[in-house]
């Protein structure tokens, strides 16, 4: 043991003080993406290159870090890489960027890492000059010379047992474009190849028994289609969104100062954007919310359960990875405003960096009314605008587009919104085809339309169920790391009506049930009593409501995984059979001896603070690997494709080696699953309009009192300014002077209304 102690006094002498170049969570940048693969390279040769990524420093670095960055030790700038060797092998990896060297170097069994755009690009091209394929298209009516007409959405293979997890596979669901601007997926096959990704070959052919002609009217959303059917609206006018004085947010680096929050945005090739170190300065206090959000998995099941659409569930993150899919975005289209972007930035399979350009779009928005009251006796007011910050990636998923936006508001509240657009999956349709309730015909038209009434005898295309299901990690730090999840649920008092305590039958209380372990930490929504949850720290009370201070998880989108228990994708994504998962960010038992060991009193003079005592000793028990907990990031694991669901990855797993844990006022992550049904429409086709969903985490009994007071008023008049002639001068009167009313003035009367913001005071 002394030597150990010895052993850390020596480290923690040569702490090095000040924070220089990258935030240790930056993501990596081309230089240093070259770096790790010339690392690699020099010391396994040559390989192809499925990630190069930041790996994250471990939680407790990171937390000593920010507590004390002039003491304690930077994090290490490390790689996280995935690679395939010439034998088809799965590697994982960490490099150390900083002493250049590799610290973790593993052979995977039994898995298949995430299929890259590289991967689906080829398989595009390997379809088109199959034999086999083209045999199939030619049943269909499609001649050999057509073959550049014919195209692939390539999907993993989700998981079929006749094939396995042995080699890397996709599958590809088929369509036409006759003419280059048709849309294809008004024109689907009705096949699908199964291709080894690696050997770049098609291995088998599913073909249903009955067949499915090609469907022969287009269906198209472009401009010059949109001329010919009437063409395009010409009653909307311009509107223009400007800030002549510029943008009320500031960033150093990739660390956002806005209306009292600071944020780290982050972004890698699977989750996309990853807030880190959220905070918010309450009247000169800076006060810890949440270490770590993000969009941690996903999972799209159909519902058809004929032939092979079973294998129909994208996990769309883990299978592909929101970060590599993600769209450059442009100004004025995709981001209105005045705007400030971060690049992407990623490794391809050669092994060279690649940027996204403008990945990240970050600006504000008008939030509408923050809040207002008019009193009814004398006409007094006060009206506040809102304003919001919005961070945002919009990520393709071969038919669908995600539009991701983490909206921070001057209240304290975050919100998460995802908006669903893009083109609908299709699968051909024979004539008078009974979908059978799986589906619904979305083109051409069914004999009741306006459309010809022969259309109904024509070949059609249908497009399935499905659900879109969403993971959020929350990772809080609630005035700190001990923090304690609370089920609130709207319930009816005790008592009958016409009892003593419940006479009128009136009484309602929030029910709260709070999670002491893992498994109790396992929950659906309810929206019978408007069901949220309380991310609390139980150790601080509020000083008037006497209650602990805490952040609501406000959520209403939340269905239930439609697959039945026991089925491929109840197995695969087990983080979705329900919409809570509680579990403990736990250290390690020696981590934990360090911990304690760290907060000893130290008597050696270097040795500056407790946060660099603990720093040091990890370092020095836990050099070069990863603490488990650190791990837990991906709740279908962390690698997914191909995975048969037995055992169950991540959540699932993780639960049940620590079912019995408690989760009570210490260091936990909450896990929410979210989403939407999606039953299809004719008016989700051709282009899908956008389907918003959104969830709020809100402050609840954190502030004193109403913590967006000291916005400024658009218009505020006292009751003593609107009594007092005298007092009228000091009414505020900010309102908006580029407002106008809409049809121009008719009177001076007309004029002094519009100017006076709410009331002719």
């Amino acid at each position: 043991m002394s030597s150990i102690i010895d052993s850390i006094k020596h480290k923690v002498s040569g702490v090095v003080a000040k924070f220089t170049g990258h935030h240790p969570l930056d993501p990596l940048t081309p230089t240093e993406i070259a770096l790790a693969v010339s690392i690699v390279r020099e010391a396994k040769g040559q390989l192809e290159y499925n990630a190069v990524t930041i790996a994250e420093p471990k939680k407790a670095e990171m937390v000593a870090w920010l507590a004390d960055p002039e003491h304690a030790s930077k994090p290490a700038r490390q790689a996280e890489v995935v690679a395939i060797d010439k034998t088809s092998a799965i590697w994982d990896g960490i490099v150390n960027l900083d002493t250049k060297a590799i610290v973790q170097w593993e052979k995977l069994e039994g898995v298949q890492p995430l299929i890259t755009m590289e991967n689906l690009i080829e398989t595009d091209r390997v379809i088109r000059t199959d034999p086999k394929v083209i045999e199939q298209c030619g049943i269909l009516g499609i001649a050999p010379s057509d073959m550049h007409k014919v195209y692939a959405d390539p999907w993993t293979v989700g998981y079929d047992e006749r094939f396995g997890n042995a080699i890397r596979l996709q599958q590809a669901f088929m369509y036409y474009r006759p003419n280059p601007d048709d849309c294809q997926y008004a024109f689907p096959l009705d096949f699908c190849p199964i291709v080894n990704t690696e050997a770049k070959e098609v291995i088998h052919i599913d073909v249903p028994e009955v067949r499915r002609p090609l469907n022969q009217i287009p269906s198209n959303y472009n401009p010059k289609d949109i001329e010919a059917d009437g063409g395009y609206r010409t009653d909307i006018k311009p509107l223009h969104v400007t800030q002549p004085q510029g943008v009320s947010f500031s960033i150093e680096g990739r660390e956002i100062s806005w209306q009292n929050f600071k944020v780290h945005v982050g972004f890698n090739y699977r989750e996309g954007v990853v807030l880190n170190n959220i905070t918010y300065n309450d009247k000169g206090t800076v006060r810890p919310l949440f270490y770590r959000l993000s969009l941690a998995e996903m999972v799209v099941p159909y519902g058809n359960p004929e032939m092979w659409h079973y294998r129909k569930h994208a996990f769309d993150l883990g299978e592909y990875g929101g970060g590599y899919m993600t769209n450059e975005l442009s100004l004025g289209c995709d981001c209105l405003g005045e705007i400030h972007y971060l690049d992407g930035f990623f490794v391809n399979r050669a092994g060279d960096p690649m940027t996204i350009k403008n990945a990240v779009c970050i600006h504000e928005e008008d939030a509408g009314i923050l809040f207002k009251h008019t009193d009814f006796r004398d006409n007094s007011v006060i009206v506040t605008r809102g304003r919001k910050l919005v961070i945002s990636h919009i990520f393709t998923a071969a038919n669908y587009e995600y539009c991701v936006y983490w909206i921070f508001h001057q209240d304290g509240t975050i919100q998460l919104e995802i908006k669903l657009t893009g083109i609908l999956n299709t699968y051909a349709m024979a004539p008078e085809e009974d979908t059978k309730g799986w589906g619904t015909q979305v083109h051409p038209g069914e004999e009741s339309s306006p459309l010809i009434t022969y259309l109904a005898y024509l070949p059609a295309v249908n497009a399935h169920n499905h659900e879109h299901l969403f993971c959020l990690r929350i990772d809080p730090q609630i005035d700190g790391h001990s923090n304690t999840i609370f089920q609130v649920d709207a319930t009816k008092g005790d008592g009958e009506v016409g009892s003593k305590e419940n006479y009128h039958g009136n009484a309602f209380y929030a029910k709260k049930t709070k999670y002491t372990t893992v498994a109790e930490g396992i929950a659906d929504y309810d929206g019978d009593t408007s069901r949220t949850w309380d991310i609390a720290n139980t150790n601080k009370l509020h000083p008037v409501s006497g209650k602990p201070v805490s952040y609501k998880l406000v959520s209403r989108e939340v269905p239930r995984l439609l697959i039945k228990e026991g089925g491929l994708v109840s197995k695969r994504a087990g983080f979705a059979r329900h919409a809570i998962h509680v579990t403990k960010f736990a250290l390690p038992p020696l981590l934990m001896f360090a911990f304690v060991a760290s907060n000893q009193r130290c008597q050696h003079a270097a040795c500056p603070s407790t946060a660099s005592r603990f720093l040091s000793v990890v370092d020095l028990c836990h050099a070069n690997t990863r603490a488990d907990a650190d791990g837990q990031i991906y709740p279908a694991g962390r690698h997914v494709p191909q995975s048969s669901g037995e055992p169950s990855r991540g959540l699932p797993e993780w639960i049940a080696a620590n079912s019995a844990e408690s989760i009570d006022n210490t260091d936990i992550v909450l896990w929410h699953t979210f989403g939407l049904v999606h039953f299809p429409a004719p008016e989700d086709f051709p282009v899908m309009p956008s389907e918003p969903m959104s969830l709020l985490l809100r402050p609840r009994n954190f502030f004193l009192r109403n913590p967006a007071l000291d916005v400024p008023p658009s218009f505020s008049a006292t009751p003593s300014q609107v009594k007092e002639p005298g007092l009228k001068k000091q009414i505020v009167d900010a309102a908006d002077k580029l407002s106008r009313l809409a049809f121009g003035e008719t009177s001076r009367q007309d004029v002094a209304a519009a100017t006076a913001c709410c009331n002719d005071h």
